[in-house]
């Protein structure tokens, strides 16, 4: 297979994996957990300690968001800035329409909200240092949707740490790909 083409195939799975994790995420947070709230998210821990030495907790979609903000960065990459805001702004619209119906304004709020902010600090970034890019604007994002999701999906930020955690694991274990790829850029 010709560079050219893994580069093209490379750039289909970001775009396609960033869309999935859309519709995974909404999905998840009333369905994957180990503790269901009644009329309210299912949970997943995401760090051992946390209030009343019981593990943090976080609405279980924030895994998905997390990796959403890190591939919204990759086909930013490959694919350019127009095609990572028309991501973005389809990702919103989908994330609106896969949403249960007390979290729609929220889901897809948030998600665009985290996604430009992110796509705002990626840009001027990413050429000089990818991986500090990748890890900055997922901050920046994934600190924007949790706030908003958690604001106007329950009008309460009680699981704001566990929500910042939760998506912060997956913006950190992402960050040896991310650092991969830019070594194999270079070297090609």
């Amino acid at each position: 297979m010709s560079s050219t083409a893994r580069r093209k195939l490379e750039a289909l799975a970001y775009f396609l994996g960033f869309m999935a994790c859309i519709p995974l995420a909404n999905w998840m947070i009333g369905n994957v957990g180990t503790v269901c709230v009644p009329q309210g998210p299912c949970l997943v821990p995401v760090w051992p300690w946390g209030p009343g030495d019981k593990a943090l907790m976080a609405p279980s979609g924030v895994l998905m968001i997390g990796l959403a903000l890190v591939l919204r960065d990759l086909v930013q990459r490959r694919l350019g800035r127009g095609v990572a805001l028309g991501a973005i702004v389809a990702g919103a619209a989908l994330s609106g329409a896969v949403a249960p119906p007390q979290l729609i304004v929220a889901s897809a709020t948030a998600f665009l909200a985290s996604e430009l902010a992110d796509f705002a600090v990626y840009t001027p970034l990413q050429e000089r240092n990818l991986v500090l890019a990748v890890l900055a604007s997922g901050v920046v994002g994934l600190v924007a949707d949790s706030v908003l999701f958690l604001w106007l999906a329950f009008g309460s930020l009680d699981y704001l740490a566990g929500q910042i955690l939760g998506k912060l694991w997956m913006v950190v274990l992402a960050l040896p790909f991310i650092h991969w790829i830019r070594k194999r850029e270079l070297s090609a």
